[in-house]
Order: C-alpha cells, then structure tokens, then sequence
C-alpha cells in the first residue's frame, strides 16, 4: 500500500479538536481507497510558545521539511495578546511558515450548499442555488512581505510606519498560472482583482496577467475588477464570479468577505501552495481551515470540523494526487450537513451535534 507522510500543526483552541476529527476521517478514507498515512505532530502558534519560546519553532520546521504536506489547524488567542506583535502566533507562525516554505499560492473554495442558504446573510434571492466560487490569492508577495518595513520616531516626536508593496512579473505569472489551472478544471472564467486606477504594483499586476492569460491561456474568459467594486459585487451577486484571483492583501480581505456570506468558517477550507514539489512529484503544501481558534468555544467539544475535514481532503488532492478519495470525503460532508447533520454554527433551527458526533456523521456518509 501507498503511504503519505504528513506533518500535523492543531495549533491553539479549537484546533486539536477538529483535527482529532479529521484524522479520523484521513484513517477511514485510506482503509478505502487502499494507501496509508503517516504523520507527525508538532507545536505551532501559541501551545509553540508556551512550549519553546516560539511560535515556529526549529523542531516544528524540520518536522514540516520531511513531509509531503503539512495539515495546519488554527493559531492564536487572547492568551497571547499582550506580547509585542512580532511575537503573537498569527504574526509569528504564520508569516514565517508560509516564507520557509515559499508557500506562494492560497486556493480557497466559496462553497455554500443551497441547504445552507440560512446561514448567509445575503437574501435567499440572491443565492437561490448558494454559492460556489474560488479566491486564489498570491500569499508571498505585496505589502505583507516588501520592504523596507519599519517604525521609527521622526524628529518632531511624532511615530511613522513603513510598510512596501512590491510585485515582480515573475510572481504575478506564477499566481496567474494557477487561476489558470483552477478555472481550467471549473467554468472556465477568471477575474482578477487590482487597483491600477491607483496603485503602482496594480498597473503591473494587470498588464502582466493581461498578457499572460493572452499567451498562455487565450480560451479562458478573463476580466479585470478594481478592488472596491470586487468587495461590493461579492456581496450582490457572488455568483457572477467563477473563479477571482488577486494579490496578497487584496486576497486576505476578499477571501475573509467570501467566508462571510458562504455562512460559517466553519466550512470553508483552504490550500496554501507551494512553489516546490514535494517527494510524489506534487505541489508542497499546507491545508488549513479558513477560521480561527475560536477561544469563547474552545474546549467545549462543539466547533465544527467540516473545515478542517475539507483541508484533508485537498491535501489528498493536491499534495498527495489523490483525487478519488479527495472528492469521495467532499460528498461525505456534504451529505452528512444537507442531511440535517450540523453543529451550532449551522443549524439554524436544527438540533445542534458536537463536534464528535458532526464527524461521525461524515464517517458514515463516507462509508
């Protein structure tokens, strides 16, 4: 049989909760399909801190550089808040394992099931069908990343910021190559995401996605948004989109907005993509759910895992080739929630599950 290796980060809070779960669900789904998995745990975020001083720590790191992929949970909490802010785990952890990494690519799936239409805050009349769109975000590059960046007191007393956003035509070329790929296998539609009526960084990101997608990719319908009126048409119609595509900071926000009207974070997972292979010949990379640690629930046994089981699945798919099984855990979710299955996040009405029994019912419809 196969066997995938693999490095575990639950992270903080509700993280080792709903990976516990997940886990479970990678260990049937490889009874099924025939291939085993062997994975790794290590500290990462604020349990890191608490137990090596650090938020990534070196053991964390070389446990990470012998995996094919790294299963990520959740970092943070208020445990942690007083701490300068290059020291918090968010800032901490994350930055720095998406560097180490060079974890270039964020794919996030908007998916909302027409069952769930509750759940969002647009009308029903807008999502007759719900949702079902894809935000690729470049996580390497832009402001969070340029330099310089810095604080420092000005002569007259006064504290001033620097932060520098920075693209070259190499990285906007990779990013696009993915929205490529990603709309290749769905509607065949990208929009990409700027603001060239002002930014520097913006008028090279269109004109090289422009001409990238005219090379590379001239049967793939491609439009260009400014930022601000992205934000607002996600919110009329999410459904105008297929697949959208942008830059780093443009793409937090965005994503965080999708996450939004597609109801609960609790269902949305994501994939962070490396830019190297890892032992199979796949991309590296991590897989994460798009929430965070959740502290007012953490401990109680009632967050929801679908996130973290759909996290597993595109790990499965990307990282490991494994698209049968991938899909096969994706169907599982699916049938288990729109059968009435569903934590306090999404019940609307329904008797709420904990976490436990949220799994077992994904167990189930995988079955």
């Amino acid at each position: 049989m196969k066997t995938y290796t693999f490095a575990v980060l639950p992270g903080d809070g509700i993280g080792p909760e709903v990976m516990e779960v997940a886990l479970e669900v990678l260990k049937v789904t490889g009874e099924k399909f025939g291939f085993n998995l062997h994975y790794k745990n290590a500290d990462i975020g604020g349990i890191a801190i608490d137990n090596h001083g650090l938020a990534f720590p070196d053991t964390t790191k070389a446990i990470c550089e012998k995996s094919d992929a790294i299963l990520f949970g959740s970092v943070g909490g208020p445990k942690w808040e007083n701490l300068p802010p290059k020291e918090q785990p968010e800032r901490a952890a994350l930055l720095p394992i998406r560097k180490a990494f060079n974890l270039y690519a964020n794919v996030r799936p908007g998916l909302l099931y027409p069952q769930l239409t509750d759940a969002s805050p647009l009308k029903k009349e807008r999502i007759p069908s719900g949702i079902d769109i894809v935000c690729i975000r470049e996580l390497t590059g832009g402001i969070y990343f340029g330099q310089p960046k810095s604080t420092q007191t000005l002569p007259n007393g006064e504290e001033q910021a620097i932060d520098t956003m920075v693209y070259q035509t190499s990285e906007i070329e990779r990013i696009a190559q993915v929205a490529i790929d990603t709309a290749c296998a769905r509607g065949g539609k990208v929009c990409s995401i700027d603001k060239a009526n002002v930014l520097e960084t913006s008028v090279l990101w269109r004109k090289v996605v422009t001409n990238y997608f005219k090379e590379h990719a001239p049967e793939i319908e491609l439009s260009h948004m400014y930022v601000d009126n992205a934000a607002m048409q996600l919110a009329r119609d999410p459904n105008q989109f297929d697949v959208l595509f942008t830059e780093n900071m443009f793409g937090d926000i965005l994503s965080d907005e999708m996450g939004v009207i597609c109801g609960s974070l609790g269902m949305l997972a994501s994939a962070s993509l490396g830019a190297n292979s890892n032992s199979l010949g796949h991309p590296f990379g991590l897989y994460e759910p798009s929430g965070g640690t959740a502290p007012d629930i953490a401990g109680m046994g009632i967050a929801n895992p679908c996130a973290q089981i759909l996290s597993a699945a595109m790990m499965l798919r990307y990282s490991f080739g494994e698209q049968e099984a991938a899909s096969s855990i994706e169907k599982a979710v699916e049938v288990a929630v729109t059968s009435g299955t569903r934590t306090g996040d999404i019940a609307f009405g329904l008797e709420s599950v904990d976490t436990a029994s949220m799994g077992a019912a994904v167990l189930q419809s995988l079955a």
